[in-house]
């Protein structure tokens, strides 16, 4: 291997380290990274697959989605030119995506924002203050999860009450699920080393379910008492497409972690919601809210953070996703 192969390879291991950082559906990390000289191949592990909340693989899709968009952005930032082929094999259905470098890159400024964001962008699970997202910080997160090649809904604050009980029956029906509710103390109670699952510390505050999780702030803050109540400044965007194939799936994470970066860069506390993406009956009522009757990938709630920031998110070690070794001493 030459240097300049060698050099290449190690720019796209760390491109594929940095995509570790990429939010995914209860922190399953659901993917792995090949890196060679001629390139960076990401595959869906569904050994990590939810089979009650996604037993088709559209989640993790987005979660792997939203890692292909961090590596995208890393490797722009340092300045490479990179060629992305997006589901390159139809015999292969889990190597969602190959990434080649075919040149050098002036990073723009966005690009470098970006970059920095994904060191100090967290899910933020708790209420935001009052104080409103301006218009231009809305319009930017829309127009970065439309330059990803989706499309994003803002929320009127006259939809929220109907997004607000969409989320409602969605808990309610996944939790009156003893398989959903097993799956969810499996992810919500793993060790500490494991790297992986949601820590119940991250919760908003408790609440009378059996297990704790992601459990939101009111959406109704904002339509009620503005400047006064809690969360009443949050906004709400939902990522959709115009079909629902795998293909579609990958777009959607992609524009997923195009918004929360945007977030951050705004200075603005960001949470992905795909509770009400996860049951049939709440997919169809947020279609209604859409234009075109689109097909909803995945919401995400923003707003400006209390002071303290949540903790950092557990990770898995590089060396379980990338290049992995496998029982029989081969990697993927």
């Amino acid at each position: 291997m030459t240097a300049v192969e060698t050099n290449r390879e190690q720019v796209l291991r760390d491109a594929a380290r940095t995509a570790l950082a990429a939010p995914s559906v209860f922190n399953t990390q659901p993917w792995r990274w090949l890196a060679g000289p001629d390139g960076l191949r990401l595959y869906a592990d569904r050994r990590r697959l939810l089979p009650v909340a996604d037993p088709v693989g559209r989640l993790l899709t987005v979660s792997c989605g939203a890692a292909l968009h961090h590596a995208r952005t890393a490797l722009a930032a340092t300045g490479h030119d990179v060629q992305v082929r997006q589901l390159p094999d139809p015999a292969d259905p889990d190597l969602l995506a190959e990434l080649r470098i075919v040149g050098p890159h002036r990073p723009q400024l966005a690009e470098l924002q970006a970059y920095a964001a994904i060191k100090r962008r967290r899910t933020d699970r708790r209420p935001f203050t009052s104080e409103p997202v301006t218009e231009d910080a809305c319009w930017a997160l829309i127009l970065a999860g439309e330059r990803e090649h989706a499309h994003v809904h803002l929320v009127d604050v006259d939809q929220i009450p109907v997004l607000a009980m969409a989320a409602v029956r969605a808990g309610a029906l996944q939790l009156s699920d003893a398989d959903y509710r097993a799956e969810l103390a499996d992810w919500t109670h793993r060790p500490p080393w494991s790297g992986e699952g949601v820590s119940t510390e991250t919760t908003v505050r408790a609440v009378q379910r059996r297990v704790p999780i992601r459990d939101y702030a009111p959406f109704g803050g904002q339509t009620m008492h503005p400047g006064r109540d809690t969360d009443a400044g949050a906004r709400y965007l939902i990522v959709f497409t115009d079909d629902d194939t795998p293909s579609a799936w990958l777009r959607a994470g992609q524009a997923l972690s195009a918004i929360l970066l945007t977030a951050a860069v705004h200075g603005l506390g960001s949470a992905p919601i795909s509770d009400v993406t996860e049951v049939a009956d709440t997919r169809d009522e947020l279609r209604r809210l859409l234009p075109g009757l689109g097909e909803p990938q995945v919401c995400v709630r923003v707003g400006h953070p209390q002071p303290g920031g949540p903790p950092p998110v557990i990770r898995r070690a590089a060396e379980e996703s990338i290049n992995p070794v496998t029982p029989t001493g081969d990697s993927r």
